[in-house]
């Protein structure tokens, strides 16, 4: 009780000291009032930094996502634009009788057979093994594509110019030649024809058409095969 006395009475003989001070300790009070609210302020903005962080962060995921999806929709979009032309060429490939209505088609003599041809192995060359491999290689998407397309352009020109051509691009003996080989070639193809007719009629054509066409592989190797096979048999 007696040092309450004494605060007492020291404020009560000292109260002028408040006239004194007073600013000063309003001063400290406005002072420490505001550093807290600088303190939560800074609280609430790490805070807001932090939660924008997050919504940017799923924001570029989800962007990344659907820009991987449309690319591999345009990744697809090529491969099948590459299959539908390989399938055009296959219908001259696999069917040697069509392909010597339009032998031009393989007359490798013809710079547009030339480029097609070109153009094909190209495109061959940078069709990917898997699709998802060239998802985020924006490089080989562009590439791929350019060649795929100059394929396709290569392919509908050199067509094109084979239809209008047919077999006029070859003298009259040469065309003799190829009206020969192409029945020989049916002959050849005809399962109802012993094994050794046909393969008479495969060698007979193979000997006409030197020098003007030169038979596809695939199906050259194919017919050889079928006609070995029932030579076999």
């Amino acid at each position: 009780m007696k040092s309450v006395d004494q605060v007492l009475g020291f404020l009560s003989h000292s109260w002028w000291l408040l006239f004194v001070f007073g600013g000063s300790i309003g001063g400290a009070v406005k002072a420490v009032g505001a550093a807290n609210q600088r303190r939560a302020e800074r609280r609430q903005e790490r805070y807001r930094l932090k939660q924008q962080t997050k919504i940017e962060i799923a924001r570029a995921k989800a962007q990344n996502q659907t820009d991987e999806q449309t690319q591999r929709r345009e990744i697809a979009k090529i491969v099948d634009e590459h299959d539908q032309t390989d399938a055009r060429w296959f219908g001259y490939e696999m069917s040697l009788v069509t392909l010597l209505d339009f032998p031009m088609m393989t007359d490798m003599r013809e710079p547009l057979t030339v480029e097609f041809h070109k153009a094909k192995r190209q495109a061959d060359l940078l069709r990917p093994e898997d699709q998802e491999s060239m998802v985020g290689n924006h490089e080989a998407q562009v590439e791929y594509r350019a060649a795929v397309h100059a394929y396709a352009i290569a392919f509908d020109v050199c067509e094109s110019e084979a239809k209008r051509r047919r077999r006029t691009g070859f003298t009259a003996r040469e065309q003799e030649r190829l009206v020969r080989a192409q029945s020989l070639l049916r002959l050849a193809m005809d399962e109802a024809a012993t094994p050794e007719e046909r393969q008479s009629a495969y060698v007979k054509a193979r000997k006409d058409l030197e020098g003007l066409i030169v038979l596809p592989a695939g199906a050259r190797a194919q017919l050889e095969h079928r006609i070995a096979g029932q030579i076999g048999a």
